[in-house]
């Protein structure tokens, strides 16, 4: 065994090993409650745009997106932009190194891989911030519901090129709400690509801990997730990403299309 596939084999080993350790899957699971409580989410950025995700969950998009070199990336919630920011960067790195091993140059502006955002209420100043972002000529905004017939519509035939497709949920947290995402969006995630179904890990946490929220335990992303894996075995949770995370606010919601 050569020395790359002897660490990678060693990093699995060690993250399945957390996988069993119920104390340090109870620290992590008290650490993010209260973190949550003390809205450390809020605190990053994205290349200037504020970014509402813990820094590991960050890391493992950028990692999924690496893995399987997606040419669109389909985000439902908006917010600041920050992981629109985020997704478009990780396309434009792709189409970089695409140049680099091809011995050929890319002009951003006419690039394949793009990055569709949807949110119901764009506010005007996070829009007007969004396109004027260097990344805004891969980023394409819908406003409306994420589950309305047009946009769904709209968001399908703007997808219909594509070749390789991920998809981001992280809008409106209720169990009917990201169900109907899961029915809308997943069939269009590319055999070997990820759903990842954020904010799952609201079913773990104490009934009513988002007061001025309508999502609780027995009605959240995670519910959601496991009804829809009842009629789509097409799509599987991948445990490992989760398992290396420790803190994440999507456990049980990468969703990887094995077929």
């Amino acid at each position: 065994m050569n020395p790359i596939e002897q660490f990678q084999q060693e990093r699995e080993a060690t993250a399945q090993g957390y996988a069993n350790d119920q104390e340090f899957l109870g620290l992590s699971s008290a650490w993010r409650e209260m973190s949550m409580a003390k809205r450390y989410v809020y605190n990053f950025d994205w290349l200037g745009r504020p970014i509402i995700q813990y820094p590991q969950d960050m890391q493992a998009i950028q990692e999924l997106i690496w893995a399987t070199r997606p040419d669109l990336v389909i985000e439902t919630g908006i917010a600041h932009g920050g992981s629109l920011i985020l997704s478009a960067s990780m396309l434009a790195l792709l189409d970089m190194c695409d140049a680099i091993e091809a011995g050929t140059t890319i002009d951003p502006k006419k690039s394949n891989r793009k990055v569709i955002g949807i949110d119901i209420d764009i506010r005007a100043h996070n829009r007007e911030a969004i396109e004027t972002h260097p990344m805004a000529s891969r980023i394409q905004m819908f406003e409306g519901s994420s589950v309305a017939k047009e946009i769904v519509d709209a968001v399908r035939e703007a997808a219909a090129p594509y070749k390789r497709v991920m998809v981001c949920l992280d809008s409106m947290h209720t169990h009917e709400h990201v169900l109907a995402e899961l029915e809308a969006y997943a069939p269009l995630v590319t055999p070997g690509c990820y759903c990842a179904v954020f904010d799952t890990f609201v079913e773990d946490l104490p009934r009513d801990f988002f007061k001025d929220r309508p999502w609780n335990p027995g009605d959240n992303p995670k519910t959601a997730v496991f009804e829809y894996l009842k009629s789509h075995p097409e799509f599987e949770i991948d445990k490992s990403v989760e398992n290396k995370l420790l803190v994440t606010v999507a456990p049980d919601g990468f969703l990887k299309r094995v077929r």
